[in-house]
């Protein structure tokens, strides 16, 4: 009897704890009654998680970069929608996090070179030292520039929208609403704009954004790994690339400080060539006007 009851012990323990797990992050330590579940920043610090809800950017980040700093594993192996769109060409960073998961405006990852990065904590500035100026800025409109992977027959873009639509909130949370548009070519490429009105601060982009990077690129961030798929007319279709594009409600602050050397090696030649056909131009009117001076001098002395 007493070992019939030892083992409906450890059955009772086990069934609790498979219970006691955190859906939207794998890396999450859960235990406890009720079930509370943490995320590893440091050696010495976990962030208590809300796991009802997708966790938010700044917070991935600092773990991730825990795991990458102790060789933990992390992953696996259409164009701006405006001129002040930008994408993120910096990669993670160890992020510095406000009380409620949001990024400070400024970033320093640890050291003297700061930047400013916006809501979703994409750089948006030049580098500095510690004494730069920040702002915080809002990220209101992304665009999701995707390609999916090979299908039998074209897609229609109607269904491939409302596809997307319901994957995006199954997945993410993210209301319908907020997909304004959707376009789809004959190259598999698929454009989705995921706008929010200016001045609304409820909703946070970079979540969605973030997860749905790792989806596509590395591994899902959820507990069960399941992979992204868009459902289209009973078929799933998966996606094997993805581009994000952030808008911002104030124009970033990017100058030739932030340009490759290549581009900057360009941009001056073709400044000199530039500058070299205006000298020519000067120099061939000068010579012609003094040409044409002469001219008229002699046509005076054989008038006299």
């Amino acid at each position: 009897m007493k070992v019939l009851i030892a083992l409906f012990v450890v059955v009772f323990v086990d069934v609790v704890a498979s219970q006691c797990s955190c859906n939207t992050m794998k890396w999450a330590k859960c235990d406890g009654e009720p079930c509370k579940c943490t995320l590893q920043f440091s050696s010495t610090y976990k962030q208590a998680l809300d796991c009802t809800k997708l966790i938010p950017k700044c917070y991935l980040m600092k773990a991730e970069m825990y795991r990458i700093r102790n060789k933990l594993t992390t992953r696996s192996i259409g164009g701006k929608p405006v001129e002040t769109a930008f994408v993120d060409n910096d990669g993670i960073y160890y992020p510095e996090c406000e009380n409620d998961g949001r990024f400070k405006a400024i970033q320093c990852n640890g050291t003297d070179v700061c930047w400013c990065v916006n809501s979703a904590g994409v750089r948006r500035s030049d580098k500095g030292d510690k004494n730069i100026k920040c702002e915080p800025v809002e990220t209101y409109w992304v665009r999701l520039e995707l390609k999916h992977k090979v299908v039998a027959v074209p897609l229609d873009v109607n269904k491939l929208r409302t596809g997307i639509e319901n994957a995006l909130l199954e997945r993410y949370k993210l209301d319908k609403k907020f997909v304004t548009e959707i376009q789809y070519d004959k190259d598999e490429r698929v454009i989705v704009d995921v706008k929010k009105p200016e001045k609304e601060r409820v909703t946070d982009l970079s979540l969605m954004t973030y997860y749905m990077e790792k989806d596509i690129k590395a591994l899902p961030l959820f507990q069960d790994e399941k992979p992204f798929e868009v459902s289209v007319e009973g078929s799933k279709v998966s996606m094997e690339n993805i581009l994000v594009y952030y808008v911002d409600e104030v124009a970033p602050t990017f100058t030739m400080q932030g340009l490759t050397g290549g581009i900057i090696a360009v941009i001056v030649v073709v400044s000199l060539i530039v500058i070299a056909g205006l000298l020519v131009v000067f120099f061939l009117t000068r010579r012609q006007r003094a040409q044409h001076s002469e001219a008229q001098a002699r046509e005076m002395e054989t008038m006299s």
